[in-house]
């Protein structure tokens, strides 16, 4: 049996999302065409990859602060401001693809960059090197093999130079991640 309290919760949701329908049409537009205007000229592949780009290197930023402050190995603390100053230059430059084309960004984070984050400020010490780099690795492959499709995929000319030249400083941090952890680690890298 759902309490009032769920029930009020469910009516007041619905009710949003009846009022954001409303207002989409009585601005003339609806649902589809304003997630088409959020993406400007870009195609929905296209929009898609640079919206995962930008998440991913606002955790790379947010995550290199945090360990840029937490890590107790120079070594972490020395990438950790690498990651964030790469990561702010490519942000910055996929801002400026992102307007050009008339697309905006949304502001919202991933639950996943969300979760990272909570579970790395909960360690210290070496445990937090160890756990950050771990993370790096990780997430480096995974972001090589992102832009590696998308330099053969995506079809904006702008965006696709993105992907490209953004490629080899991505291979880059995985290489130093990979060093950077074999270190913490005690292993030979």
């Amino acid at each position: 049996m759902k309490t009032h309290l769920q029930k009020l919760v469910g009516f007041l949701s619905l009710n949003a999302a009846v009022a954001a329908l409303c207002l989409f049409t009585q601005m003339g537009v609806s649902p589809a065409r304003a997630a088409e205007e959020s993406r400007g000229q870009l195609s929905s592949s296209d929009y898609k990859f640079a919206v995962d780009a930008f998440h991913a290197n606002a955790a790379e930023i947010s995550l290199g602060q945090l360990a840029a402050q937490k890590a107790s190995s120079p070594a972490v603390q020395q990438f950790a401001q690498r990651m964030v100053q790469d990561h702010t230059k490519a942000n910055q430059q996929l801002e400026q693809i992102i307007s050009q084309k008339g697309a905006s960004l949304p502001s919202t984070t991933t639950t996943s960059e969300g979760k990272e984050a909570t579970h790395l400020e909960k360690l210290s010490g070496a445990d937090f090197d160890k756990a950050y780099m771990d993370h790096m690795v990780k997430d480096h492959k995974k972001d090589v093999k992102e832009f590696q499709k998308a330099s053969n995929n995506v079809k904006d000319p702008d965006l696709k130079a993105f992907a490209a030249n953004t490629l080899p400083i991505l291979q880059e941090h995985l290489q130093m991640a990979e060093n950077t952890d074999a270190t913490v680690k005690g292993t030979k890298p």
